[in-house]
Order: C-alpha cells, then structure tokens, then sequence
C-alpha cells in the first residue's frame, strides 16, 4: 500500500509514468494473490486445528463382548457354566434349564453360546470354587455340530492343553433314525476326557425319534444328587418359579422403535441390506405357488421365489430356510382366553444384566407380533413350562395334574407322554382344557420356545434359475386324539402365499443355508438319485443342472433317478419335467414306484433290488455317487440296508465287508444323505 501511494505522489515522464503504472498493476496482483492465499491459509488451519480435539470428545469407546467365561463368572458369582450346541433352540432351551435349577443345590449357574466366548479358558474354570462345566451338545446333519458349536469342535480337535481341573458332564441331543445318533455329545465327552478333564457324572443321550423331554428329565434327576454327592451339598428345597425377565409396558412409545417380527436389526425388513443370514432374512416375493398333485388328500406345492437383487448365492443341494407366522386365529384365541390386550407394547428385560441374552425375542414389541412371529405356540410344552404355569391354577385339582405331568416320576412320565405328547395338546389346547390356569401373558412369553426356521431342500439349480429359488413341500394337516385339527405351521401359511402384484402378503423371510448334498465335481461321473414323495426336490435341481452342463458341451454321465408316490394319478409329483428330462437324454434312467397302486405296496427300495445288477454295475465300474433324500426313520434306513444286500451279492461279500463298503462310499463323499425325520 506504502509503494502504491509512493506511486501516484512522483511526478514522472509519460513512460516512466508508464512503466510505474504497470509496475503498479503488477504489486496489485502480486498482493491480492498473497492477501488471498493468507486469507485462505488463515480459515484452512482453523479447520485443520480443530480436527485433532474431535477424537478427544469421543473418548467413549463402544465396549467389546468379553470373550473369557471365567472373568464373568468370577464378576457375577457363578460357578456351574452350561455351554449349548444349538441348531433349533431345543439344547438351549435345557441349557437354560439346568442353570436355573443350579439354584435348588445353593450353586448358582449360567447358560452359555460357544460361540461367544473362548473355550480355551477351560482350563482355568478350577479357578472357581465348586466350579462345573455342563455341554448340552445337538447333533446336526451327519454327525456335524451345530453352527453354533463349530469354533468349540474344531478347537477340541486340535488341543492339546492339560484340562486335569475341569470337571464336566454332556447331555447331548439326537435322533436314533439318523446313521451318527449322538455323534457330537459322544465326541465332547470322550474328547474332554482325553484332555485329562473330570467326568463327574455319565453321558446323557436324548433321542428326539422317541422322547427327548423324558430322556433329559431321567438323565438330570439323576445329574444333580451326582453334583451334590461331589461337592457335597444339599437341595435347599427352594422349589418356588423364578422368572428370568421382567416386563415393562410401554404407553408412551415412538412406533418406529417397536419391532414387527423383524429377526435382528430393527427396521430390516423395510430397508433390505446384504449378506443375509438367521439373523437378517430377505424378504422374498413368492412369484408362482402352484399345486402339484391331481388329487387325494394331501395339498403338495411348488412355489417359486424371487431373490433378484438379494446378492444370495446357492448351490444345487443346499436348504432354503423359511422364518413363518402362526395363524392369527390360535393367536386371537390365546389372546382372547387370557384376557389380553394384544396390542399392548412392552418389553421383557432380563433380571441379569450381565447377560449376553437381553431379551428372550425382539423388544419393545406387542403380544401380537411375539405370538405372531417370535414364539412356538403350536407345539406340545415341554415339563419345564407346565411346573412353571402350574402356580396359576387356581383349581387345586388341575394345578396338582400339571405338578405331577412335570415331575420325574414314573406315573408323571406317563401322564405327560399320554396327555401332552401324544394327545399333541399345543399351550391353547391346554389352556381350553384346564379353565382354572390363566398365567399372565408376559410369563407365558418368557417361557414359551422360538418359534423356528422351517428348511427346505431347493427343487432348482442356480445355474439355471440365478435369481430364483424353488420349494416343493406338502401341507401338514392332522386330527389329534382329542379331536382338534392341528395344522403344520409353515406349510399351511406358505399355502397362502399367493403371488400378487405388490403388498406384502406375498413375502417371505428367507436365507440361505449351505449343504454338503452336491453333485460330483465331474460332470461325466454317473449319480444315482433316490427320493420318494417330496424327496425329489433337490434332484429337480441336480437335473436341471445336469441338463445345463449338456447344453455347454461338458460330457454329463449316467442321470438314474428312483422316484416314489402312491398314486399314479394322484401325486406323481414333476411328471411333465421329469418325462422333457428323460426325451432330452438328460434323464437316462427313470424308475417310479407307485406304492398304492396294487395290492401289495412297492417303494424305491424294491425297484433297487429289481435292477441290483444295474445298480451295483454303476457302483463299481462307473464310480457312481448315490443320493438320499426324504423320510430318514424308514425309507432312507430301508434303502441302505438294500445297498448293503446288493454289495454282499454282487461284490461277493460278507455282510459285515458290505456295511463297511458302504460307510466307506459315506466317508469317501460318495454315498449322500438329506433326511428328515
């Protein structure tokens, strides 16, 4: 500015006076730039400076899941830990369960997931006083853990830590008509002893083909004197209900934070983001659901789902999990009996609130949505959720009867197992039956079960249908032996499922489950495929596939399917696409069995022995893979015990040599099962 007014105030020539004007001119520039650039400077270090106090505000972290069992322990007092294999809910359930009972010897317990924690620590837990670990342990599938209990089995496999101070006992869950009954509550209990760990009481194994409820109750009446005789210590004799949770309605609540049957994050099924999974389904739209069967009784469906844009992936073979909703009326009824407001928010908080487990469902919600979409209320309650609504009785006779169905006595046993069982009395058959038992609602939520995921094996191959996945199932319908119709839960509410141009009456919540059910990694590598009934669906999608791997040049071996129905008429179910398959050459053996059809009945297992020669020919020379699917407690134990004559026979073999064949094709991946029970 000095230069500038030096400047004007000099007399000079016209150029001189020139040149200073354009000198001027020049220092204008020169210093607007640097006020400019100053200016900019100035405001940009502001910012910058105030950029490192930010972090400095936040200095509230978001705490991290404890992983150590034993800190937690340690922290709230307890010293009997229940770790839970769980695929359905059920081990959970008697997780929980045996927790809750440590309280009756003066000990206190709690359930844990696996997954959440390091197992590792185990070999810490005689850090703690009269410290027990218990493992209620589900077989899933052939012989797996559960999902849950994968990190747990594969550390059991590979450890080698000195686990001399744990004392231990396993209850574990299984079914008698699968080949590897118990197989993972056998593993934990022979390997925990092999790390040096204390037994302190025998192995407990529940079979769900007979009477599981009964199998844990006679294994934990005698589970517990067992504990008492090691630590030496007493029943208190507090017999009395203690409740888990405690409920909080809610009057005055902002709706948009009141969950509606979502399965985790809340608002998800209004705003859909990927991966999906148990916790986060995709809400699918059922594009086709059409009746299979000409007639008969039954309904068999094939319904088609849309996953466009849902970034699931599925391969030939894997399940289809459904999340379902119970029939409004049952709901309405339950509601109506107790006297309920359903409509009423509320939220049931656990007492501990060192718990992992929050609440039992999805809160706040409304009785509604709870009975609706979170809680089984279609099955018969097990013995545990009776001696609980036993208190509400007011008539000293029905109260007595619902004592004694929940105790560990003979006569008890039966009267469940006659009244309950097989009765299949679900809670609003029981409520109808006994007038005097009107539990508050909330504590009838607390304790009813999850309702679960209904999986299905998918009837389509993704390389031909991407953005859609098929189901074919029939509708569960029966009368009970009190006269009431029972109806299957998902089943009958996929029934409904019409396709509609928009609304959501035609959405399901669905996710992905894989499956180690695959066609072999050569296509020109024969199978042998045998699923009567609804059975056949995952072998539409191996067809399908085989067909597409023809159309792209690959040479596609022997196609051999055994199929099975009653009717010919009635329920052959995929005729037309199995007869397009067999013209095409795709389907290069189609052999149906119509068990109804004449006077003595014929199923897969006697068209097996009627083409044994076939059979063992593509066994043996062609390296055949066998394929299973459908009923496992006779069809599927039926078939085998075919292949193992058909092995004796023409590999000429004992039939100890051919049941070990056979087990070896199982091992080998050769031999495949997807049943049910």
């Amino acid at each position: 500015l000095t230069i500038m007014g030096e400047a004007r105030m000099d007399p000079s020539p016209p150029d001189t006076a020139q040149q200073d004007s354009l000198f001027s001119m020049t220092d204008v520039f020169l210093i607007s730039l640097i006020i400019g650039l100053f200016t900019y400077w100035f405001f940009f270090r502001k910012k910058k400076e105030e950029i490192p106090d930010m972090p400095k505000m936040q200095t509230v972290v978001a705490p991290q899941r404890d992983s150590s069992f034993i800190e937690k322990m340690k922290k709230t007092g307890r010293n009997i830990v229940v770790f839970y294999g769980s695929q359905t809910g059920t081990a959970e359930e008697f997780a929980n369960r045996l927790s809750k009972d440590a309280h009756r010897y003066g000990l206190r317990g709690m359930a844990a997931d696996p997954e959440e924690y390091d197992l590792s620590d185990l070999s810490r837990l005689s850090e703690i006083d009269k410290s027990l670990a218990v493992f209620c342990m589900a077989t899933y599938g052939e012989g797996d853990p559960t999902d849950n209990a994968q990190d747990f089995y594969d550390w059991l496999q590979e450890a080698d830590t000195d686990l001399s101070g744990l004392r231990f006992a396993v209850f574990g869950l299984g079914n008698k008509t699968y080949e590897h009954f118990n197989a993972m509550g056998k593993y934990v209990d022979k390997r925990l002893e092999e790390l040096g760990a204390q037994r302190i009481f025998e192995l407990g194994l529940g079979d769900d083909d007979g009477n599981l409820e009964e199998d844990f109750i006679t294994w934990r009446e005698q589970f517990w004197p067992a504990v008492c005789e090691h630590f030496g210590v007493e029943a208190t004799g507090e017999e009395s209900s203690i409740r888990q949770y405690e409920l909080v309605v809610h009057t005055d609540v902002n709706m948009n934070k009141v969950y509606t049957g979502e399965m985790g994050r809340l608002k998800s099924y209004e705003n859909q983001k990927p991966p999906f999974d148990a916790k986060n389904p995709f809400l699918a739209k059922v594009t086709e659901n059409r009746k299979l069967n000409e007639g008969g009784e039954r309904h068999l469906m094939h319904l088609e789902l849309d996953i466009s844009n849902s970034k699931i992936r599925y391969e030939s073979g894997d399940h289809v999990a459904v999340y379902p909703a119970n029939d409004s009326s049952l709901v309405n009824q339950i509601g109506e009996i107790l006297g309920t407001d359903l409509d009423t928010v509320m939220s049931l908080n656990n007492l501990d609130e060192e718990s992992n487990k929050k609440h039992p469902f999805p809160c706040p919600t409304s009785y509604r949505t709870a009975l609706t979409y979170y809680l089984d209320i279609t099955n018969p309650p097990r013995t545990n959720v009776l001696y609980e609504l036993a208190q509400y009785a007011t008539d000293t006779g029905e109260q007595e009867r619902l004592r004694k169905m929940a105790s560990s006595a003979a006569e008890g046993k039966a009267l469940y197992l006659s009244w309950v069982v097989e009765a299949r009395r679900n809670i609003l058959a029981i409520l109808q039956d006994m007038p005097s038992l009107r539990p508050p609602i909330d504590h009838l939520c607390e304790l009813l079960p999850r309702l679960q995921a209904r999986y299905y094996s998918i009837a389509s191959s993704s390389k031909v249908h991407p953005n859609s996945i098929h189901i074919c199932a029939v509708t569960v319908e029966y009368k009970t032996k009190t006269g009431r119709l029972n109806k299957g839960v998902a089943t009958n509410w996929l029934k409904s499922k019409v396709p509609d141009q928009n609304g959501s009456s035609s959405l399901v919540p669905v996710y992905v489950r894989k499956s180690q059910f695959r066609l072999p990694f050569k296509p020109s590598t024969p199978v042998i495929m045998i699923g009567p009934g609804t059975g056949i669906a995952p072998f539409i999608g191996f067809i399908q596939e085989r067909a597409w791997l023809k159309e792209q040049g690959k040479e596609v071996g022997e196609t051999v399917l055994y199929y099975g129905c009653r009717h010919e008429r009635e329920d052959y179910l995929y005729r037309e696409e199995l007869a397009r398959f067999q013209k095409e050459g795709v389907l290069t053996q189609l052999h149906v069995a119509f068990s109804r059809d004449q006077a003595e009945k014929v199923y897969v297992q006697h068209l097996l022995k009627k083409n044994k020669e076939n059979i063992w020919k593509l066994i043996n020379e062609g390296m055949a893979h066998i394929y299973v699917c459908g009923d496992a407690r006779n069809m599927a134990r039926d078939v085998q015990n075919t292949f193992y004559e058909i092995v004796s026979e023409f590999g000429n073999m004992s039939q100890a040599q051919a049941v070990d064949y056979v087990k070896k094709l199982m091992t080998k991946g050769r031999y495949s099962l997807d049943v049910w029970s």
